[in-house]
């Protein structure tokens, strides 16, 4: 028997976040006011997840240059890190260019992260863990897609279930759309944004996609940004919430806080649609600051002290 805990495979990043006011200008300068935060979908989404009381542990790799750093933000927020740290590359990083609207433009580089492989693996990491939940981003690298496939066999032994979130849109069409769902067929739940949904089922509408992504995993939760996100469940459309009302500075971790507020509530057995409106809440918090992930005290704009080589 499992309990109540969270595993979560995924990427950890330094994000890079510049705000602008006005649009960016090729060859010239580009007022902004830029800081530093620990991000990455899948440390985001761990993060969000044990802020909201989930008992999770987060696999990922780390590079030379920030491990400690980024090791001691998880911590703060509640997570137990498991992480290898890559002696020869850094950490990946993303610069992300915010619009005065909270849209976000992100430039990449995956660093470290990308190497995320078998050989991080432990079987134990599933010990006491009712859920996997893997971040698209690590299908996306053969070595994570490796990864990927043996802790979700070895959950799938186990009778842990096992969600996904697809990620982005470009990977993922890059990489196949036929062969992601191949690929993470053991999956039982998957949580996309609306343009993912569309793109796996080659559907029009947030409706039509969740009910056909739900005839494949079981169950399909579509995130719709300021419109909310729906269940599906076999095929069927069971649950909706609206978004909560809020400021938006910054879109960037809203998906993943949303993704963590659904799975924190589900493991503690609430229904479809009170597990939506925790998702629905986590995400107005995230979109509200400056960064991905749960704040513990810093002003918004003030930059983080990291220590690097």
């Amino acid at each position: 028997m499992t309990d109540r805990g969270l595993l979560v495979i995924g990427d950890v990043v330094t994000d890079v976040v510049a705000l602008h006011g006005s649009p960016v200008m090729s060859g010239t300068d580009t007022a902004a006011d830029i800081v530093l935060r620990p991000g990455g979908s899948g440390a985001n989404t761990a993060a969000w997840a044990a802020r909201l009381g989930a008992d999770v542990r987060l696999l990922a790799r780390l590079g030379y240059d920030s491990s400690e750093w980024h090791t001691t933000e998880l911590v703060k927020t509640g997570v137990r890190p498991h992480m290898t740290v890559d002696p020869e590359r850094p950490t990946a990083v993303v610069i992300a260019m915010v619009d005065k609207s909270g849209e976000r433009s992100m430039l990449t580089n995956r660093g470290a992260g990308g190497l995320i492989s078998e050989a991080d693996w432990d079987p134990a990491l599933l010990d006491g863990v009712r859920r996997l939940h893997l971040s698209g981003y690590i299908l996306f690298a053969e070595s994570g897609l490796r990864l990927a496939r043996l802790a979700m066999a070895q959950a799938a032994a186990a009778g842990v279930a096992i969600s996904v979130d697809p990620a982005s849109t470009k990977p993922l069409r890059d990489f196949g759309v036929e062969r992601f769902t191949r690929e993470t067929a053991p999956a039982d739940l998957i949580i996309p944004n609306l343009d993912e949904a569309l793109l796996l089922t080659d559907t029009t509408t947030a409706e039509d996609a969740a009910e056909r992504l739900s005839e494949t995993y079981g169950t399909a939760i579509v995130k719709l940004g300021a419109e909310g996100a729906l269940a599906a469940v076999n095929g069927e459309v069971v649950a909706s919430s609206g978004a909560l009302s809020a400021e938006v500075v910054d879109s960037t971790g809203a998906g993943d806080a949303f993704a963590a507020g659904y799975l924190a509530a589900t493991l503690q057995g609430v229904s479809e649609e009170a597990a939506l409106q925790a998702g629905c809440r986590a995400g107005a918090e995230c979109v509200a600051q400056v960064g991905g992930r749960p704040r513990y005290g810093l002003d918004l704009n003030r930059l983080y002290p990291i220590h690097t080589d």
